[in-house]
């Protein structure tokens, strides 16, 4: 065995303990009140329904299973991280499996922009094996990393090894074999091997230390996976440590970003930007009453041209940029309005205070 094999394999041996695989499952009755009406309108739904429920996998308690993914142990009392999209099921239970042991899990919170989510198993008063978290902001192109999971939902501790290929990454990729979209930005790219079911589980160093979360698989492509930054999750853990809660600063806009096509609809002389309008919904506003953006005098139809400088585009949004601030920071926003250019400042405040 080569020096770098028995990096690689000391580093699965010191991290396969912490990861674990996670099923989901729901009731039957909440299967049923969380599918869609149009559902109800099909013919013969009702036999498809029972057909379907009658042949659908079921855990041990009998509850059907609706998916899986990987999660990671990142402290010895039962903190657990995996993807937001990997919890993100209605009524939905978590079993969480470390070899032969499994534990009901809760969602302890899950974080609104990044595809993060915190999980909560009880050890049963044991302390659980976990990862340590690396700094990754010395990652270079063509490290070596591997990822390791519960690959397609079946097989679990499966290990993939390769290089980190690309760093700084923006994708609006498939995340699951459903289709199921994610927006995200700054990730690591890799070519070790992320199959569905991989996700959330974690992408580590050849010293076992977690630097990403796996997150997502470009297909049709070869050897292209993504993971989130660990930084990610390590602010979040400490949000939630300080606070019980991810708080994140809030500007308090419903908007669409501008391009060509979105110029010509509305008329408008420039095609970048963040257009504050409503959703449509009655009752919706495009400036939330009470938030800070209507303190400032942001109005409907207002275009959001840039923030603290930065011009915002479909690549770099409003969101993108407001996310690398805190609660209270002081942001200055390029506005177009009636034809003419100003500024504002606006001290960002947390969402849950603005009910």
């Amino acid at each position: 065995m080569t020096e770098h094999e028995k990096k690689i394999t000391g580093a699965v041996e010191r991290a396969m303990p912490a990861v674990a695989s996670i099923a989901i499952a729901k009731e039957v009755q909440d299967i049923t009140r969380d599918l869609p009406l149009e559902f109800f309108r099909l013919p013969h739904y009702q036999e498809f329904l029972e057909h379907e429920i009658d042949h659908a996998p079921k855990d041990d308690k009998g509850r059907i299973k609706v998916g899986g993914g990987s999660g990671f142990f990142v402290s010895e009392d039962g903190l657990m991280l995996t993807n937001r999209h990997v919890v993100s099921e209605a009524h939905a239970t978590y079993t969480v499996s470390v070899g032969e042991e499994k534990y009901e899990a809760m969602v302890v919170a899950r974080d609104p922009i990044n595809d993060v989510a915190i999980l909560k198993v009880k050890p049963d008063g044991g302390k659980m094996p976990y990862l340590t978290l690396a700094e990754t902001k010395h990652l270079k192109l063509g490290q070596s990393v591997i990822a390791v999971g519960n690959a397609l939902g079946e097989f679990q501790n499966t290990v993939s090894t390769g290089v980190v290929s690309g760093l700084s990454r923006f994708i609006a990729a498939s995340s699951d074999m459903l289709g199921h979209q994610e927006r995200l930005r700054g990730l690591i790219q890799t070519d070790a091997a992320i199959n569905p079911g991989n996700s959330g589980g974690p992408l580590i160093n050849l010293d076992g230390e977690a630097i990403g979360i796996n997150v997502a698989v470009v297909f049709g492509a070869q050897n292209i996976g993504f993971a989130i930054p660990i930084e990610r999750a390590k602010r979040d853990l400490d949000e939630i440590k300080r606070y019980g809660r991810i708080r994140r600063p809030y500007l308090g806009v419903r908007y669409l970003l501008l391009n060509k096509f979105l110029k010509d609809r509305f008329r408008l002389p420039i095609d970048h930007g963040a257009l504050i309008v409503n959703e449509g919904v009655p009752g919706d506003f495009a400036v939330i009453p009470h938030s800070p953006a209507e303190k400032a005098g942001l109005k409907e139809f207002d275009v959001i041209t840039h923030c603290d400088g930065k011009e915002i585009t479909e690549h770099e949004t409003l969101e993108d940029l407001l996310s690398t601030h805190e609660i209270g920071d002081t942001v200055e926003l390029g506005i177009f309005r009636k034809g003419k250019g100003e500024s504002l400042e606006i001290s960002l405040e947390e969402f849950h205070k603005l009910n």
